[in-house]
């Protein structure tokens, strides 16, 4: 399906901007045949071929996201989320400032009806399974109510179906132990609502209990829900142990001369297995509540994950993902 508008690019977002940006988004249109905008600084963006929605302002990575929204109305980030609203764009793609870009989509798109609180979709990577784990909320909400973890389940659910093909996903509650007894009053209050049946049988998933840290990266189930902040500190764990276990693995290999000899012949094994945990290859985030598509790439993204995000955008596009949100949320039992 041709998308009904171009994918607005945030070409000053994130800590290779514009140029690695700019290099995804023209990749983006070239490849993939995706129409394709960017948003930013015309004078920086001069030798695009691209088309330019001007913006004047950028939002710093370490910059409040609250008042950055509030205050750089004619900033990148915002003018991309207005191309949404006004339908200009067909969906946004970030790799700036994440709570700015969750605070510019909320603003300026505005919530999906019966969302109470939007969540950040992270798809994690499952060494040998062919569909990643869906973990929300990824960092939006640091402080949840139990409510609000029942609709990032069902907004969940709807994803993992909707994105990886999942006919009846399996939902855990990311806790500190498996029997519903265990953890804070959040994670009591929050089981006792999702082991009832009424969402469940609303957006065709099931309650698979307590999960814990450990099971994040295996096949029990296809999506983890919990609040902003735990979910930021397990995602960025398990980004920090990677690399660590990456690092060390080739620091082995180059131990001495039969260790290198050794990793001449396991590495084309290892290479697939290292593409698949490369952020990059996922693209991003997406942003789950908000009347529109936004996916939020990681801040050191390459060209490579931004034309995967503008794949991500396109296909949530296609297939009416904030409509298919909107279904699931929006009518029915919460």
């Amino acid at each position: 399906m041709t998308l009904p508008a171009p994918i607005a690019v945030d070409a000053m977002g994130g800590d290779r901007a514009p140029d690695e940006i700019v290099a995804g988004a023209e990749q983006a249109a070239a490849e993939l045949g995706l129409p394709v905008v960017l948003v930013g600084d015309p004078e920086r963006l001069a030798g695009t071929s691209l088309e330019v929605v001007a913006a004047s302002e950028v939002i710093a990575m370490d910059e409040d996201p609250g008042k950055g929204v509030r205050r750089k109305k004619d900033s990148s980030l915002v003018r991309a989320a207005e191309a949404v609203r006004d339908g200009r764009a067909s969906a946004m793609v970030s790799a700036g400032n994440t709570g700015a870009t969750w605070g510019a989509a909320l603003l300026r798109m505005g919530r999906t009806r019966g969302v109470s609180r939007p969540a950040i979709a992270t798809p994690l990577p499952r060494p040998g399974h062919d569909t990643p784990l869906v973990l929300l909320d990824a960092g939006a909400n640091a402080d949840c109510q139990a409510e609000w973890l029942v609709q990032f389940a069902r907004m969940g659910a709807v994803f993992a179906r909707d994105r990886f093909g999942t006919a009846t996903p399996r939902v855990g509650l990311l806790s500190i132990g498996e029997e519903p007894s265990k953890g804070d009053a959040l994670r009591k209050e929050a089981h006792a609502l999702l082991a009832d049946g009424a969402w469940q049988e609303a957006c065709g998933a099931t309650f698979a209990g307590n999960v814990e840290g450990r099971d994040l990266m295996t096949p029990g189930v296809d999506v983890v829900v919990t609040d902003g902040f735990t979910g930021n500190v397990a995602l960025k764990s398990l980004e920090g142990a990677m690399r660590a276990l990456v690092g060390a693995i080739l620091g082995a290999f180059d131990t001495d001369d039969a260790t290198r000899a050794a990793a001449e012949v396991l590495m084309p094994a290892l290479l697939p297995l290292y593409g698949q945990l490369d952020p990059d290859a996922t693209g991003g985030a997406v942003l789950l509540g908000v009347d529109g598509v936004c996916v939020i790439s990681h801040g050191s993204s390459s060209a490579t994950a931004i034309v995967n995000a503008c794949r991500v955008a396109a296909e949530a596009v296609r297939s009416d993902l904030v409509g298919a949100i909107a279904a699931a949320v929006g009518t029915g039992p919460s």
